[in-house]
């Protein structure tokens, strides 16, 4: 096991501090060693000179080294030198090594040829000098003293010894003194030297410690939430799905996703959005049993790894807690949010042994959810692989048909009603498969829409639809269908314009057509996008009046140019014509009465068309007046429409 961070700098100071006290000791024994060795020089050199110094004044060393008494100028010397407070005893010993006489401070005193003295045998043995420095006990001696023996020579022969007792304790006290202070000096200026860089390193360790280890926190969890992120979570799921079989137990793997999580941001700015997120995580942090993981995907998705799970029940408990917590009204600076999740759920080893498995279950599951309309919990179920695999392989027939344009336009025409004249087409949307067999759009829609290439495959139909458009009469119009998610990316007026301005299509000719959903949660952008494209010159229709539950409210809210009435009410007129009659002639007096002209889809018989002129309609679209066709069938269709129109009788037309 690799040793923590903490260890590892405490074995590191201890290092340090033992390099310390080394390089401390050892200052201090350098400049020790040195000051003895320089007050041993001192000590020895002043004992020396004053050897010599006796033995170059006193003129009768001879005589006094041969047992003579010595003479009253040497008396005199030997007193005052005495005197100086530094010389406390001077010594003379004849040839031999043995004493002669002695002087103690001012008492000079003569001595028997007895005492013999090693040093001062070696010094005239040697003809060197020979001295040393010794510690006293007070008030016998000093407490430290220098002594020296000098042999001195006369015609080259030995005569005599001269000993010099030097007091060196004031000498040494001083020095001491100042050896303490020149230590304590280098060992602080050591220390510093040593010290700086050594907290400097430390400071600089615990940095980067901290930063590794916050490395290392933000490569597992993510960022904003504190949550365990995908790849921990992974980690964490792939070693409870390891024990599963030891522990008997099984594990649940909730997939939450926020609905509508785009539209609080737009609404409340990346930092409502933010804070939906972390009280999202805290609140299923708080329903989560210790041992249980909840992580953050990433975006509006979470994940929460139910552990040691005995029966469904606990599974399916646990589910509803999560959504009935994560629903739970909050409020952001004065505006209240009540949030909705899906939730998909997946259980182990039955829905999948690894992690990988099991989460892709449970994502099936919440896909599942989120086309069954949403704020719902679904369980992983066999069947919805297939589904699935094919939702994958629709989604690569949308890649594909985008990347190389496979994508085909068909028209269906639109007639006045009173006349029964062709006045324009609705340009739809149209796709096959790798067989050639065309796919609802209902299918391929909402996918497109959901994998985000819904924008570039509507600028491809708005501007094949307008080069179409100017092969045809003047006086003939073109509608498409925008989808609310073209809406997203605020660039639908320019892809309009531009469309307008590279085929030279009369703006008046162009016709939108949006539904009631984009007005559903509609946001300042989306208000602003529609009143660029109609300031464009192009008309607004609003598509499938009356299939929702708040299409009146928007039509004073916005100024359209057309209503189309879904063709629902058209199938109503033959099971319960009465009651859908009245609301169609209910519709079409509305828009009348709001300068709107209003179009009816679904018109399949003679009776249909009948009806509809008898309820004053403008316009009509349906198989009955033609089905959708390709842009290479257009021009038939419109040469047979003229023909017929000539054909009429006269007077037709006004009746």
């Amino acid at each position: 096991m690799m040793p923590s961070a903490t260890t590892s700098i405490r074995r590191n100071i201890g290092a340090f501090a033992a390099i310390f006290l080394v390089l401390i000791g050892g200052t201090w024994l350098a400049v020790r060693l040195t000051v003895d060795h320089l007050l041993y020089q001192s000590a020895t050199n002043s004992a020396r000179h004053w050897a010599h110094y006796l033995a170059e004044s006193v003129g009768d060393l001879e005589q006094i080294a041969a047992g003579e008494q010595p003479s009253a100028a040497s008396l005199a010397f030997l007193r005052n030198a005495g005197r100086s407070g530094v010389v406390f005893r001077y010594e003379i010993f004849n040839r031999y090594g043995f004493s002669q006489l002695a002087s103690d401070h001012e008492t000079v005193k003569p001595v028997d040829l007895s005492e013999y003295n090693a040093d001062a045998a070696a010094a005239i043995a040697s003809g060197r000098s020979v001295v040393g420095v010794h510690e006293g006990s007070p008030p016998v001696l000093p407490s430290y003293y220098a002594r020296a023996y000098v042999p001195v020579r006369q015609d080259g022969e030995p005569v005599a010894v001269v000993a010099a007792y030097v007091d060196q304790t004031a000498q040494r006290n001083e020095l001491y003194a100042t050896f303490l202070l020149a230590a304590a000096a280098l060992c602080l200026l050591t220390a510093l030297s040593f010290g700086i860089p050594a907290v400097a390193w430390y400071l600089r360790t615990r940095e980067k410690q901290h930063a590794e280890g916050r490395i290392r926190y933000l490569a597992r969890h993510d960022a904003l939430t504190g949550l365990a992120n995908r790849a921990h979570a992974t980690e964490l799921l792939e070693r409870e799905l390891a024990v599963l079989p030891a522990t008997g137990t099984g594990l649940a793997v909730h997939f939450l996703n926020l609905d509508h999580f785009k539209q609080i941001n737009d609404t409340l700015g990346n930092e409502g959005g933010d804070f939906l997120l972390k009280t999202v995580a805290e609140r299923m942090q708080a329903v989560s049993r210790a041992g249980d993981v909840v992580a953050h995907l990433g975006g509006d998705e979470f994940l929460a790894i139910q552990v040691a799970v005995h029966e469904r029940q606990e599974v399916e408990q646990f589910a509803h807690r999560l959504m009935t917590t994560v629903s739970a009204p909050m409020v952001f600076k004065e505006h209240p949010i009540t949030p909705e999740a899906t939730i998909g759920v997946a259980v182990a080893p039955a829905d999948g042994a690894t992690a990988a498995r099991i989460v892709k279950s449970a994502g099936l599951a919440l896909h599942e959810g989120k086309r069954s309309g949403r704020n719902c919990i679904r369980f992983f179920k066999p069947e919805m692989d297939q589904s699935m695999q094919a939702r994958l392989r629709m989604e690569k027939i949308i890649r594909d048909a985008a990347a190389e344009e496979r994508f085909e336009l068909n028209y269906q025409p639109i007639f006045q009603v009173h006349d029964r004249k062709l006045v324009g087409f609705e340009a739809l949307l149209r796709l096959k498969d790798e067989s050639g067999t065309p796919i609802p759009p209902a299918s391929f829609i909402p996918v497109a829409e959901d994998i985000r290439l819904i924008g570039k495959i509507g600028e491809w139909v708005v501007r094949r639809a307008c080069l179409t458009a100017m092969m045809w009469p003047s006086d003939l119009t073109v509608a498409i269908n925008l989808s609310p998610a073209q809406f997203e990316s605020e660039g639908i007026s320019r892809t309009v314009a531009a469309a307008l301005r590279d085929t030279g299509l009369e703006a008046h000719r162009l016709e939108l057509e949006i539904t009631e959903s984009l007005l559903l949660h509609s946001s300042e952008p989306v208000s602003l996008e529609l009143t660029r494209l109609k300031e464009l010159g192009v008309a607004i229709v609003m598509d499938d009046f009356g299939t929702g539950y708040s299409s009146l409210s928007y039509l004073w809210r916005f100024p359209f140019d057309k209503i189309k009435i879904d063709r629902s009410f058209m199938q109503g007129l033959d099971s319960n014509g009465r009651h859908a009659a009245t609301v169609v002639k209910t519709i079409i007096a509305l828009g009348r009465e709001l300068h709107m002209r209003v179009t009816v889809e679904g018109v399949e018989t003679e009776e249909h068309a009948v009806f509809l002129e008898r309820a004053h309609a403008d316009l009509a679209q349906g198989f009955y007046f033609g089905r959708p066709m390709p842009a290479e069938e257009l021009g038939a269709f419109m040469l047979k429409m003229f023909r017929r129109l000539l054909e009429r009788p006269r007077g037709a037309e006004a009746g």
